[in-house]
């Protein structure tokens, strides 16, 4: 698993990318899957695609919010990442898969990210999860449960009718009860359970965003010159990724993987210190419970 490569972004994203796909053909997961915000569908970008589906076996996409950066659209990143649609299931060894997509516009005239399941995509989740055989783990890029920080809210704002959803089939469904929920978009390492499901931020494969406030050119002028959004960033010096093995006997193994800031530190940069706990050049291994009684 992997999420944010944001590969138009950094300038070394050819390396990060190899690194996960030459690590994953290693290990030999049942499948791969990105979190969101992996490119846009550009013929600049094309190598990035390839490199990912390179990997032989199967692999999976969630969209981002910035996967319609540069004015492309949804469907045109739906369509170059052979998708059938954004919003999709499938089965695995004993396990229901739910992909949703949280860019559903809740007002066509409000601009900016759109962060919301619209009125159609939630009664397909309704039906998906009526006639699942299996426990479900459900994926996204904006995450289902909701917190703020500085001066920014994350989940989907319509966050607690979906967790209401899962909480209401779960109370149906104790053996094939929703058991997590895996998002990216925040850039933070982060779990938390809530009402019995996990929910499980995965941070970026490559950085932080910090913003205006804290620009540092970090790389050469070069590389400043040719990828100017890295300097409103705190990259890591290595991509992050993990894997993860869930069993029905009730655990969630996250793998750990550290790495480091390059240069300096969002809180010598004077980043607020109070994200400290979300915020770190890492993936947390982590070893979760769930039961299906």
């Amino acid at each position: 698993m992997c999420t944010d490569v944001h590969l138009p972004t950094m300038h070394d994203s050819e390396y990060r990318i190899t690194t996960f796909i030459d690590a994953m053909k290693k290990e030999k997961p049942d499948f791969i899957i990105e979190l969101g915000d992996f490119s846009t569908p550009e013929p600049q970008y094309a190598k990035y695609f390839d490199i990912w589906n390179s990997f032989p076996g199967d692999k999976y996409h969630v969209i981002g919010n910035h996967e319609m950066d540069g004015g492309t659209t949804r469907d045109k990143a739906i369509e170059y990442r052979k998708m059938k649609t954004s919003y999709y299931s499938f089965e695995k060894n004993g396990f229901q898969f739910i992909v949703l997509d949280g860019n559903d516009k809740k007002d066509p005239e409000v601009k900016g990210y759109p962060q919301f399941i619209g009125p159609q995509q939630v009664e397909w989740l309704i039906a998906e999860l009526a006639k699942t055989k299996y426990p479900v783990v459900i994926f996204s890029h904006q995450g289902l449960a909701h917190y703020a920080s500085a001066d920014q809210e994350y989940g989907v704002e319509n966050y607690r009718q979906i967790q209401e959803i899962l909480e209401k089939h779960n109370a149906q469904n104790q053996q094939n009860k929703v058991i997590a929920c895996f998002n990216g978009h925040t850039h933070y390492d982060f779990a938390e359970s809530i009402n019995g499901i996990w929910y499980i931020t995965i941070t970026s494969m490559s950085y932080h965003w910090l913003g205006d406030d804290y620009m540092c050119i970090r790389y050469s002028d070069e590389v400043d010159k040719n990828f100017k959004w890295i300097k409103y960033t705190a990259p890591f010096k290595d991509p992050l990724y993990t894997t993860v093995e869930i069993s029905t006997k009730g655990t969630i193994k996250i793998a750990g993987k550290k790495s480091e800031w390059v240069g300096p530190t969002p809180w010598e940069l004077g980043y607020p210190v109070e994200l400290k706990k979300y915020m770190r050049p890492e993936i947390s291994k982590r070893n979760l419970k769930f039961s299906l009684k």
